[in-house]
């Protein structure tokens, strides 16, 4: 038995897996590899995949959800043309290693960003908070969740300025109110299926008025919501999979039901971590990620003993990045709590022994 608390590629319900499993082999006669993407059955499966989405974040009318390739990573570039306006100014939140990938791809593009809150002076430990939004801005843009460091916002930015958000490892995990926002995109590798689409919910308002000199037809999300995420050959298997996992969650009482079940989990493993003599948490207490709790050992010289503790447990991806180091426990929508008792146990265990 393996309990995956990798922060990577994400942990899928067994029921995701295996029906995924059996359209490899049998998808009404192709596998799902090899149909066509402009089939009437794959087709069907886009449909679902985008009114699941709909329906699972409450999205509203005037709004319009799509799928693309290329990751958070190009959705940086992307946010950054589709919101540029005639200032061409805009103002980001920096709170770790996504955010900062974010400012730099937006000024490439020619974005004056400006970055009126930031966490890098405190190792991105932190949240920013009273700070002061500039006025004059095209959009302000964060990142919701930090995946690396382990912070979250559990309150967003108030502003009447448009709003974008990298949600790439918390959508799904909490109720939000999609109409707070302008552009919400998020990569599907950790709460929504494998990696390969990307997710848009886009207000239709902004769409199709960038006044960026250079916005290829592929990085326009007009285009895209026009051509029902059809423009070229979509990430068939990566949708096929979206589309079964948001099934699921829905089955199981929707994004609601959901986030109760990651506030257990999450009390759950930080309650152990300030118990335990032998841990500490990583990120202020406030800031707390639900999605990737990061702590790290009160004595380093431990850290084999603890290591072979949680291996042997049949633990695995516990290792905190490698930029940071520490112990990061990824707490994603299908990971059970059963996951979370097994590696408290084992905390446990390591301060007995100690």
């Amino acid at each position: 038995m393996k309990y995956n608390f990798g922060a990577g590629p994400c942990i899928l319900p067994q029921v995701v897996f295996q029906e995924a499993a059996a359209g490899v082999l049998d998808f009404n006669g192709l596998s799902i590899l090899e149909v066509s993407h402009r089939h009437k059955d794959f087709v069907a499966v886009m449909d679902e995949a985008i009114a699941l989405t709909k329906e699972a974040l409450g999205v509203p009318d005037g709004y319009s959800v799509t799928f693309v390739q290329g990751g958070a990573t190009l959705g940086f570039t992307i946010a950054a043309l589709n919101m540029m306006r005639e200032r061409k100014t805009a103002g980001y939140i920096n709170t770790g290693t996504w955010a900062t990938g974010a400012i730099k791809e937006a000024q490439k593009v020619g974005v004056d960003v400006n970055v009126f809150a930031s966490s890098e002076h405190k190792n991105f430990t932190y949240i920013p908070k009273n700070y002061s939004i500039p006025e004059g801005l095209d959009y302000l843009h964060f990142t919701s969740n930090n995946t690396i460091y382990g912070t979250q916002f559990h309150a967003f930015p108030s502003t009447d300025l448009p709003l974008v958000c990298d949600m790439s490892s918390d959508i799904f995990s909490k109720q939000i109110n999609v109409a707070d926002f302008d552009l919400i995109y998020a990569g599907a590798q950790k709460n929504l299926g494998p990696a390969g689409a990307t997710l848009y919910v886009v207000k239709d308002e902004v769409l199709g008025k960038s006044s960026s000199p250079f916005l290829p037809t592929y990085l326009d999300l007009k285009q895209h919501v026009e051509k029902e995420s059809m423009m070229n050959t979509p990430p068939v298997f990566s949708v096929y999979v979206a589309m079964l996992n948001l099934r699921d969650l829905i089955a199981h009482g929707g994004v609601s039901a959901m986030e109760q079940r990651n506030n257990a989990k999450a009390a759950l493993l930080y309650d152990e971590i300030d118990r335990n003599s032998q841990f500490k948490g990583a990120v202020a207490t406030e800031d707390r990620s639900k999605m990737n709790a990061t702590f790290l050992l009160n004595d380093e010289t431990r850290a084999a003993d603890f290591d072979a503790l949680w291996k042997g447990a049949g633990i695995v991806g516990l290792p905190g990045h490698r930029s940071v180091g520490g112990y990061r426990a990824s707490l994603y929508n299908a990971l059970p709590i059963e996951s979370v008792k097994v590696l408290v146990d084992v905390m446990k265990e390591f301060e007995r022994k100690a």
